[in-house]
Order: C-alpha cells, then sequence, then structure tokens
C-alpha cells in the first residue's frame, strides 16, 4: 500500500536531482549525465508502480497531489532525455571535426580530423667530433663540432600537396639546405618544385641521419648535393621501379645552389630497379640497382668559376682548380658537363653491401687554353649488423632499445670500406697545380654504429687516405681521421 507522506519525501529528492541534470546537460560529461537520467526515471517509474489502482480508488487529496506530481516529473524527465539527444547529436560532428594532436619517436604531429591538413615537426643534430693522427702539417684542425643542426618542417595541405623545409644551423652558419613542394596525384607519377637533392649519388641520396659511415665516401664528390628545380618521379609496380626525370639550375660536383649564374640547365635522370623485392626469394628481396646522370652546360667566370673542389673524408680539401685571378689566369667552366653513375646495394639479414661509381666530364678553360677534363670515382662499403638486426638502406632499428634496467643495449654495427678518386691527369699542371692539388685520392675506412634506440646514435670511424700528388715536394701527407658523432633524431 503506498505511503503518500514517505513517497512525499521521494518526490521531493527526485525534484531535487532535476535542476542538477540540466546543469549537467550544460556543463557536464555525457557519462554523468546518463547516470542521473537514468536514477531519477528508476525513481519515477517505482513510484508509479506503487501507486497502482488501490490507490487512485482511495483518491485522497494527499494521492492526487502526488500523481501530479509524477506526471510533472515524467513529463521533466522525457524533456531532458530529449535535451540530451541533441546535445549528442550536436557533440558528434564537433568531435569529427576537432584537430588531432600527436607525439611520438617519428616527432609530432597536427592534423585536421579527415587527414586532408598535417603538420609534422622532425628533425636531427649532431655533434662531431674530428681529429687527425700524425698530423705534423697541421693539414686537419682537430676540433669538436655540431655538424648538422637541422629543424625539419613537414605537412600536407588539401590532401594531395605536400611541402618540406629542412635550414641547417650546423658549423655556424645556416644554409637553407630542403625547400620544395610536392604534388602527389598518384604514386606513379608526383611532380616535385623547389630546392632538393638531385636524383644522381646513391650515398647522397641517404639522410644526412642515416648514414653508415659519419662522412659520405669520395663518389658523393662527383655529384650535386642540392639545386633548384622540378622533377616528375615515382614507383611502378608496387615499388619494383622508382624513377627520377628533372630539370635543374646546375651546379658544379659537390655544390649546393640557389640560384643560377648562366642561361644553361642541368637534366638529371634516375633509374632503380628492385627486381626481387615483391618475390618469395627472401635472400634476394634486398638487392637493388640503378642507373643515374646528368648533362648540362657549366660556364663561369672569373669571380665564380662555377668549378668544384674536392674533400676527404676529414672535410680537408685535396684538390682545387687554379684561381690565380684575371691575369694570370683563373680555371673556369666552358661548356657541357656531363655525369653517368651506375649504383647498387644488397641487404639479407644484418649483412649489408653498398657500391656506386661516379664518372664526369666537364669542359674547362683557363685564359684561352680550352680542354675537357674527365674524373672518376668508385667506392664499396660493407656493414654487419652484430646484434642481429636487419640492415637497411635507411637505418638499423634495434629489437631491444637501450634499458639499463632490463639489461638491454640496443644494437651494434661494424662497417668497412674503400674507395678512390682519380682527377684527370691532363688538369696538371694548366688548370689545377700540383703543388696543391692532388690527382689521387684512394681511401679506406673502419667504423662502429651503436644505435641505442630508433632515435639516439654514436658513431666511431677511423678513415685514412692516401694521394699522388698535392704536394710542394710531391705527395701530399696521408690523412688519419678519427671521427666521432652523437646523433638524436625525432
Amino acid at each position: 500500500m503506498l505511503n503518500p507522506w514517505s513517497d512525499k519525501d521521494r518526490i521531493l529528492k527526485i525534484e531535487q536531482q532535476i535542476p542538477r541534470a540540466i546543469k549537467d546537460i550544460r556543463y557536464g560529461s555525457v557519462e554523468i549525465i546518463i547516470h542521473r537520467l537514468s536514477l531519477i526515471s528508476i525513481a519515477v517509474g517505482s513510484l508509479i508502480l506503487g501507486f497502482a489502482l488501490p490507490t487512485l480508488a482511495q483518491s485522497t487529496p494527499s494521492t492526487k497531489e502526488l500523481l501530479e506530481r509524477v506526471e510533472t516529473l515524467t513529463r521533466k524527465v522525457q524533456i531532458l532525455e530529449q535535451r540530451l539527444e541533441r546535445e549528442q547529436e550536436s557533440a558528434t560532428p564537433k568531435a569529427k571535426e576537432a584537430p588531432v594532436f600527436a607525439a611520438g619517436k617519428d616527432g609530432f604531429f597536427l592534423k585536421s580530423a579527415d587527414g586532408n591538413f598535417q603538420l609534422r615537426v622532425r628533425g636531427y643534430l649532431q655533434a662531431d667530433g674530428r681529429f687527425f693522427a700524425d698530423d705534423q702539417d697541421h693539414v686537419g684542425t682537430d676540433t669538436f663540432l655540431m655538424r648538422r643542426v637541422r629543424p625539419i618542417f613537414e605537412g600536407t595541405v588539401y590532401k594531395y600537396f605536400d611541402f618540406r623545409i629542412m635550414p641547417d644551423f650546423g658549423g655556424g652558419t645556416t644554409v637553407l639546405q630542403d625547400a620544395y613542394l610536392d604534388a602527389h596525384l598518384w604514386p606513379e607519377a608526383k611532380l616535385r618544385v623547389g630546392k632538393y637533392k638531385p636524383p644522381v649519388g646513391l650515398e647522397r641520396l641517404q639522410s644526412g641521419s642515416e648514414l653508415l659511415f659519419v662522412e659520405r665516401g669520395l663518389p658523393t664528390n662527383l655529384v650535386p648535393n642540392r639545386d633548384v628545380g622540378a622533377q616528375l618521379y615515382g614507383d611502378l609496380w608496387d615499388g619494383t621501379v622508382s624513377y627520377a626525370l628533372g630539370a635543374f639550375n646546375g651546379v658544379p660536383d659537390l655544390g649546393n645552389g640557389d640560384l643560377d649564374n648562366n642561361d644553361g640547365k642541368d637534366f638529371a635522370g634516375r633509374f632503380f630497379l628492385l627486381p626481387f623485392k615483391n618475390t618469395t626469394i627472401e635472400p634476394l628481396q634486398g638487392l637493388g640497382i640503378g642507373f643515374a646522370g646528368t648533362y648540362g652546360d657549366h660556364a663561369g667566370n672569373v669571380s665564380n668559376p662555377n668549378l668544384p673542389a674536392y674533400r676527404t673524408q676529414g672535410q680537408n680539401t685535396f684538390f682545387r682548380f687554379r684561381s690565380d685571378g684575371a691575369v694570370a689566369g683563373t680555371t673556369v667552366a666552358d661548356g657541357n658537363e656531363a655525369r653517368y653513375s651506375p649504383q647498387g646495394y644488397y641487404y639479407w639479414g644484418p649483412f649489408g653491401l653498398l657500391w656506386e661509381y661516379v664518372w664526369t666530364s666537364q669542359k674547362v678553360k683557363r685564359n684561352i687554353t680550352r680542354a675537357t677534363l674527365d674524373n672518376d670515382a668508385w667506392q664499396v662499403a660493407l656493414s654487419y649488423v652484430l646484434t642481429g638486426e636487419n640492415a637497411s638502406y635507411r637505418s638499423v632499428t634495434p629489437a631491444q632499445p637501450f634499458d639499463l634496467q632490463k639489461g638491454q643495449w640496443g644494437a651494434f654495427e661494424i662497417a668497412a670500406r674503400y674507395g678512390e678518386l682519380h682527377v684527370d691527369k691532363d688538369a696538371f699542371p694548366l688548370f689545377a697545380n700540383p703543388a696543391n692539388a692532388a690527382r689521387v685520392a684512394e681511401s679506406w675506412g673502419v667504423g662502429l654504429n651503436w644505435y641505442l634506440n630508433r632515435n639516439f646514435k654514436f658513431q666511431l670511424n677511423y678513415e685514412q687516405t692516401d694521394f699522388t700528388g698535392g704536394g710542394p715536394q710531391g705527395e701530399r701527407p696521408k690523412e688519419r681521421a678519427v671521427l666521432s658523432r652523437f646523433q638524436i633524431s625525432y
């Protein structure tokens, strides 16, 4: 039998809950709202069942009053439920439109909910040590240095258009290394415009954060560093074939240019084949072979000869053309330059092999004398991951990142390489001075790489280079360099 007086207190408590539920709808979470409305609904339902028909028959004034209150409460609960549904409907589109923030081992990310607009902040920093043993002539300088300090800003605009901006503050200077945009309408054909690496040298195309050795080998002297231009590139047959074809301002070997000083342009192309990438022949899946080259017209003058200087792994110049002024004569570029580069790599499990050959032909002149000089360089680099991880053209990812508490030390890799660079003998003595420009450089090196985790790496190298010519008394002294690097990349 319903007790009107005791149930009256219950109704008052329910009435007190309704304003709180309304406030929750305005300011609270969905879980709290649902919980409170559920309690109100259960309480109201129990009152309705508790009144029953016998209670209605009594028709006492207090009972009628309670029934009216129950009806009022029921209507208010229905209004609250309808309001909650509207709030949820309006909140769903807002949640879908909210941007996504994320941070992890690959950098920092901001993107729209639909993924059409993205901003990625990455970068890497390299703190190096460069020391020279038995350097009695003080050809090299023992030094600590910030080799590369490169923040990277990458993004996507309207789904199909990407951009990348990468300055470099290493070495106490500021250089714009990369600044380009991509239109990736199809995987098979993408368009890149701006400043970036022309598609030539195999080791040059590796990121500076993913190098097997602290410094690139001798063949990189004969390919362009970065240039401004446009190229069409893409991947065919699920990545079995990649290609790049472009037109650039044209820079000398090892050059990094922002503007052109003549009307001639370079045309560059590269084809790279991974013939077994998508097969079941596992030992050959990591085999890649390719061919790259450039052709263009380079012209220089006394103030800007448009010709290169070549460096050792210790970053000391061992070859340069004559620069004796307008009267005595400065060697300058004087026409066509061609580069050709067969290249390849092979990776299987912890074993890695990289090789490349570069040949260049450049027309030069000094005063009224002209010549075509042919230079070439090659190298072979071997690597082995002692801890068993897979070797890669990109980088090694430790299976067990460094953690002292767990007794994990990351991944260790050893490496060795040999390379040579030959300057055309016709460059001497007219176009280059044999007293300070070597004709041949022969280099070998060994290295240890310690990958503490995906983002931190330590490298230690020993590089020795022997020269033919290049010294006042004949041969330039051997260069014995110890190179170290602490690197963090994200």
